[in-house]
């Protein structure tokens, strides 16, 4: 059973009397949905499409089969792709009182492990296969470990001894549901584990409800509109764009469980989809489909990107091509999601920030690294209620309650920039690099498809600079082309890479960031 989180009281008084938070829960608006507009289609996944009644009848066959089986407050992972069944797992969680905990489908037996344990997860929702990657076998190998093992359901395929299917999990109407404590925590999601363990993010159901009102109000979101929804469920952003969204703004979710910007296109024009959101080689990609296609996109009204860098002649492109649709950058982060909502009605903004708060405050606090800006803090209404582990809390806020996120950026009349993140600021000689600074502008060179810089050892400055490329052309840009393309757009000198390196491919996770954690040490391996 998770902790119980204190809540600051003063922030929560504010919050009600705003109408971000209420005293209902997703629960209550998915039984609201399936007796005011039953036959509303909400999800559609391929062949499948799901309307608001058979999503809550669905959903509660599954609750009451979880309640026969597991106490309220238990926590219910799931690692699926973006399949309508895990809809179903997530509202009938919801329903039946349990804390929510999406895992990526990416994850592998060593960090599944951790989660499983440290969350201490009841029941747990696998496909049969997926991506040629088999599943319920490693479920079964995680799990003789454990000494308290979660009960393992499979879901489109077929379990190993002990587990369960998903067709043969549901149970009769519950005979009365669990009262629900909207500034309880719902959802548990982990932390990508770059700079340390992964740590456990809690929501509570408030904290989500303020985040999608606030999407509402600034992302152009009316009834009937639809969202594709091609990031992983297992994120903030998918989990939100799928499940509560429908729900709480009237909206239907188009699902891919694989990325294809050709498949995407297809589903933009057939399913006359409005909005989407995703990381920078989404919108690169499917930007570059939609001409492949001819076709400008006319029914979508918004395509909101972040997660990773993005160019500013990325966002001009993509504005300028498709026929009517906002594009913009956001900032934000599992803790505190969307802190800023972009600059959906001031296009320069929109490519050169990363937008304007929305319901989240932010302030810079000084760093040594940012002497124009700071550490971005950020606190709001839509802000988690802290860590699974209340030690890891100590330093994630300053005294004033406020989240130092680590990123660090600067105020462009009231618009965000993020630099850069301070754990990746390259000291040579006791100059600081701020790498994103630096890759902002490389992204910009005719050459370079993809770039990371990264700090590497070095014994006479302490650090020196590595532009890892990722080329258009060959031969490869080299370290006097670059730095005379940095210094031509003004920047300083001593920010150029004195090392470039050409691969084929960047790592990245499954919402599109760069893992420089995998870059940086592969090329100390190398070095050695």
């Amino acid at each position: 059973m998770l902790p119980t989180v204190p809540t600051d009281s003063g922030r929560a008084a504010e919050a009600y009397r705003s109408g971000l938070w209420t005293s209902g829960t997703l629960a209550d608006s998915l039984r609201d949905a399936a007796q005011a507009t039953p036959e509303r289609e909400i999800l559609v996944d391929g062949p499948v499409r799901l309307d608001c009644r058979s999503l809550h009848d669905r959903s509660a066959a599954l609750a009451a089969a979880m309640l026969a089986r597991i106490p309220v407050g238990s926590v219910v992972s799931f690692m699926l792709p973006n399949w309508h069944e895990a809809a179903i797992v997530y509202h009938a969680a919801t329903l039946a009182g349990m804390v929510v905990n999406p895992i990526l489908p990416s994850l592998r037996d060593h960090e599944l492990g951790f989660i499983l344990t440290d969350a201490d997860v009841r029941m747990m929702f696998v496909p049969g296969e997926f991506g040629g990657h088999d599943y319920p076998a490693m479920l079964a190998r995680v799990t003789a470990t454990m000494a308290a093992p979660p009960q393992v359901v499979v879901v489109r395929g077929e379990p190993t001894p002990g587990q369960t299917d998903l067709a043969s999990l549901s149970g009769a109407d519950a005979d009365g549901w669990p009262v629900l404590d909207p500034d309880a925590v719902r959802m548990i999601l982990y932390t990508s584990g770059t700079t340390g363990r992964p740590k456990g993010v809690l929501h509570s159901h408030n904290s989500i409800h303020a985040l999608i009102r606030q999407i509402g109000a600034h992302w152009l979101v009316e009834p009937g509109d639809r969202f594709l929804v091609a990031s992983p469920i297992a994120h903030i952003g998918g989990s939100i764009y799928a499940f509560e969204c429908p729900l709480l703004l009237g909206t239907a979710a188009v699902l891919m469980d694989r990325w294809d910007a050709d498949r995407a296109v297809e589903l933009l024009v057939g399913e006359r989809c409005t909005h989407m959101a995703g990381a920078t080689p989404f919108l690169e990609q499917l930007l570059l489909a939609a001409r492949r296609r001819g076709t400008r996109l006319p029914d979508l009204k918004v395509f909101i990107c972040g997660g990773a860098s993005v160019s500013p002649s990325l966002i001009r492109s993509a504005a300028d091509h498709f026929e009517r649709a906002v594009v913009s950058r956001v900032y934000g982060s599992t803790e505190v999601p969307v802190t800023t909502i972009g600059a959906p009605d001031d296009p320069a903004r929109a490519a050169d920030t990363d937008g304007r708060p929305g319901i989240a405050a932010i302030r810079l606090a000084p760093h040594p690294a940012a002497p124009d800006g700071g550490e971005i803090c950020a606190r709001g209404p839509q802000m988690f209620l802290g860590y699974l582990h209340p030690e890891d809390d100590a330093d994630a806020f300053d005294t004033d309650g406020w989240f130092r996120t680590g990123d660090l950026g600067r105020l462009d009349d009231g618009h965000l920039v993020v630099t850069g993140r301070a754990k990746d600021i390259i000291i040579r000689n006791g100059e600081n690099i701020a790498p994103k600074e630096v890759e902002d502008v490389l992204i910009g060179h005719p050459d370079v498809a993809e770039v990371a810089v990264v700090g590497l050892p070095d014994p006479r400055t302490g650090e020196r600079a590595c532009a890892v490329i990722v080329t258009r052309a060959r031969p490869a840009p080299g370290v006097a082309e670059l730095a005379e393309f940095l210094t031509a757009r003004g920047m300083a000198r001593f920010k150029s890479p004195e090392q470039v390196v050409v691969w084929d491919s960047l790592p990245r996770n499954d919402a599109g960031k760069i893992l420089k954690h995998q870059i940086r040490a592969r090329l100390v391996d190398t070095d050695e």
